[in-house]
């Protein structure tokens, strides 16, 4: 009997010791695209998108540590930082013995994928860079609010923007600012996000996050300098209305990697609810 390769499959792995939910799709032989998702979603954020491209490559999709369906450890039992998710994307790309896969990153995605790629070079065949930022040029006014005093020092009045960000407002704000059509965008997303975010410890755990992403601006000048060096093939699909990371932010990309294309959308941080279909038709015509 012929498998449907192209179906959904919902699995998990133990990587370093902790569960890891991914989505599946596609013929494992395709080449294969890694999607890592955003804040304050999952996985979750690539149902619209995973259909259009699992008849032309191997789809994996994974929640974080501390996202979706994955293990949600205590903050006592787990340091909530950008190198430990990125360890466990890793971990999980060796479970399933990837050894090629471009990357589509979007907002958290990109601090994860940059460092898949500055470690693993030979393995990321190519970028589809999604509202993720690598450029200070690129980080809104609004994150600034919020992000800057809780990097200069952590205190209950300086955590208050950041808990504001993870809130159930800020989480709709996250889905509906900047989108053209609000009709287009599923009230699921916020409704499952914010369940989730509230968890018990999860809001503390997504405060630790929002102040250790300091070291992942710290990181911009080595993985600019890792773009130019290596060229990865690269797609910047970007909703240009989107107040976090703003359009400096997209067209820096292409200061150290001249050769991408850039596609600007009428969207905000998410814009697969409104423009799946042209993100996929991109994807495969540059990647298929």
């Amino acid at each position: 009997m012929r498998t449907d390769t192209s179906a959904l499959r919902h699995r998990t792995a133990t990587v370093l010791g902790r569960r890891v939910f991914y989505r599946e799709a596609g013929d494992p032989k395709a080449p294969t695209l890694l999607l890592l998702h955003g804040l304050p979603t999952s996985s979750r954020m690539f149902l619209p998108l995973i259909p259009l491209l699992a008849d032309r490559f191997h789809v994996i999709a994974p929640d974080y540590v501390g996202f979706g369906h994955s293990e949600a450890p205590s903050r006592e039992d787990f340091a909530y930082t950008f190198d430990q998710l990125a360890a466990h994307v890793a971990g999980l790309v060796d479970a399933l013995e990837l050894s090629a896969y471009t990357l589509y990153m979007q907002d958290y995605g990109g601090p994860i994928g940059f460092r898949l790629f500055q470690q693993r070079p030979e393995q990321v065949k190519g970028f589809i860079i999604q509202n993720a930022n690598a450029y200070l040029e690129g980080v809104g006014e609004p994150a600034r609010q919020v992000l800057m005093p809780l990097w200069e020092q952590r205190t209950p009045a300086s955590e208050q923007p950041a808990r504001a960000l993870i809130s159930l407002e800020g989480t709709i704000h996250h889905w509906l600012d900047g989108v053209k059509d609000a009709s287009r965008v599923n009230p699921d997303n916020w409704v499952i996000d914010q369940a989730l975010l509230d968890r018990p410890g999860m809001q503390d755990a997504n405060v630790d996050l929002l102040e250790n992403y300091k070291t992942n601006v710290a990181l911009y000048p080595e993985w600019q300098a890792a773009f130019r060096r290596y060229r990865p093939r690269t797609l910047v699909v970007w909703g240009k209305n989107d107040p976090i990371f703003i359009p400096p932010g997209a067209r820096a990309y292409l200061n150290d990697l001249p050769e991408a294309k850039l596609v600007w959308l009428d969207g905000g941080h998410f814009v697969l609810d409104e423009y799946a279909p042209q993100v996929a038709a991109e994807i495969r015509a540059m990647f298929g």
